[in-house]
């Protein structure tokens, strides 16, 4: 991260620097106003990309707050470890160095969940509390884990289940087909969790662990829980799978039921299993709230630096430089400003996703492919600026690199879906 953060302020200022000694002097407008100069847009947008990410950050206080309070009352009744153990044939293949029972595990399926159905500001939270429980797993406090890697790679893999998002904007857009990017959504979404799952197992068997625990006290811990027998995790496995076309087809019906059916659900099991739901919830809630001020230098950082490259025209000479080179590979260059701004900011790539499609039409192939990648990539500097600062993770390793493969993964498998659902290999 100390790598991008510096390069991104270097080429921003680089190229501002440039137009400013070489573009001719702005000429007054008609109401005799001056346009800004190269610098002076710089300069503006950097401070406009610093007060954005405070105020971003100050609106995570309230979300945060409330669900890792209510994953408070949760932990407390023991879901965590129920789930952890509940999933255990699948989690230990993919985390081999958390115990199953460890709260972690419970953490992050609930993470996984609710970011596959589009609950952003649930998922968040819960990625929190799961990257908080694994930190406790870990020897040296500023390195990231493997199993931290290997979360973070899933996690910004964006598994999407229902592109809610998307399909909003493309029935307001006037689509013939809002829903059609849902079959391609998923078809990308499979391709960049697949990649980002594979190439973290393969780091983690080619590389040290520097932060894990050692194997004896882990072993001594998993021996403490207790596996449910394998037909109990098929049940559930199986009860996951069963939500799935579900979820594709009530989803519409069923979103805004979503937020206050996890809550009422997480309060009542901790209810039923004795625990003072107001105390618990109390405590969690704390958590939350320093979680969301710790925060925010790492957001202001990465944000402000984001801002500055866009603002630069650092995007445009790029994309203009690269398109010829992806276009004969079904990535056109008026596609590219989605690819590039998708990992950077999501407001951004919002933006730009219907930019695009309100230039070259919603239902077009740009328009079907822009909300593709929209629906399979993930914000990937944000998130390892607030994940990593929630825990004061310096040394992130090989995630970046994970990550952004992880995307390419997410785009191509985008251009072959779009592709195929439009019919377009034959011309």
């Amino acid at each position: 991260m100390n790598r991008v953060f510096l390069g991104l302020f270097g080429v921003a200022f680089a190229v501002a620097a440039w137009h400013q000694l070489t573009d001719a002097p702005p000429i007054p407008l008609a109401d005799g106003t001056v346009p800004l100069t190269a610098m002076e847009s710089l300069s503006k947008d950097m401070m406009a990309g610093a007060k954005g990410a405070v105020d971003l950050a100050i609106g995570l206080i309230g979300p945060m707050t409330l669900f890792l309070g209510l994953m408070k009352v949760a932990e407390a009744g023991g879901l965590m470890a129920i789930l952890g153990n509940a999933l255990r044939p699948l989690l230990v293949l993919v985390f081999p160095r958390v115990p199953a029972h460890h709260p972690a595990m419970g953490a992050m399926v609930l993470n996984f969940s609710a970011n596959a159905l589009g609950l952003g500001n649930a998922a968040t939270p819960f990625g929190i509390r799961a990257m908080n429980e694994l930190q406790k797993l870990n020897r040296h406090k500023d390195t990231a884990t493997n199993a931290m890697i290997t979360f973070l790679a899933i996690n910004m893999s964006h598994i999407t289940l229902l592109p809610t998002g998307v399909i909003g904007v493309r029935a307001a857009m006037g689509s013939n087909d809002p829903a059609g990017v849902l079959p391609t959504t998923l078809f990308a979404t499979a391709c960049s969790a697949t990649t980002a799952i594979i190439l973290s197992l393969l780091a983690s068997r080619w590389t040290e662990d520097p932060g894990a625990q050692d194997d004896d006290s882990v072993d001594a811990e998993a021996a403490q829980s207790v596996p449910w027998p394998l037909w109990q995790s098929l049940a559930v496995l199986g009860g996951i799978m069963i939500c799935i076309p579900l979820t594709v087809t009530f989803g519409k019906v069923m979103s805004p039921w979503m937020i206050p059916i996890i809550a009422m659900l997480l309060l009542g099991f901790g209810a039923a299993r004795g625990v003072p739901v107001y105390e618990a919830f109390v405590e969690g809630a704390k958590d939350g709230f320093q979680v969301a001020i710790r925060i925010t230098p790492f957001v202001v950082g990465i944000l402000t630096a984001v801002a500055m490259f866009k603002s630069s025209g650092a995007l445009s000479l790029f994309t203009a430089a690269v398109g010829p080179l992806t276009a004969p590979l079904g990535l056109p260059a008026e596609a590219l400003p989605m690819v590039i701004i998708r990992p950077l900011s999501g407001s951004g790539a919002l933006a730009v996703m219907m930019g695009i499609m309100q230039e070259h039409g919603v239902d077009s192939y740009v328009g079907y492919l822009v909300g593709t990648i929209n629906g399979c990539t993930e914000t990937i500097f944000y998130t390892m600026a607030v994940y990593f600062g929630a825990v004061g993770i310096q040394k992130t390793r090989h995630l970046l690199a994970i990550a952004l493969f992880a995307e390419l993964g997410g785009v191509i498998g985008a251009v072959i879906a779009t592709k195929t659902y439009l019919g377009l290999w034959g011309g």
